[in-house]
């Protein structure tokens, strides 16, 4: 009895089945967290409440850099 509980714990330590599965739920997990927080620092663009004015942005972040 005790020899097979030794056995079936050497089994468990050296089963690797999950492993993939679990590294690409965490990777798909990350790359949905950081598009959810894109999201959110884009919200204003994204809604459609201001206009998309490239080189009027690039002058509002140099005037901010040199004040």
């Amino acid at each position: 009895m005790i020899k097979n509980i030794k056995i079936n714990i050497k089994k468990l330590e050296t089963d690797t089945k999950g492993q993939g599965a679990a590294e690409y739920i965490l990777l798909f997990g990350g790359v949905i967290i950081i598009a959810i927080a894109a999201l959110f620092i884009y919200k204003s663009y994204l809604s459609g409440t201001t206009d998309l004015n490239a080189s009027q942005d690039v002058n509002e972040v140099r005037n901010m850099i040199k004040s």
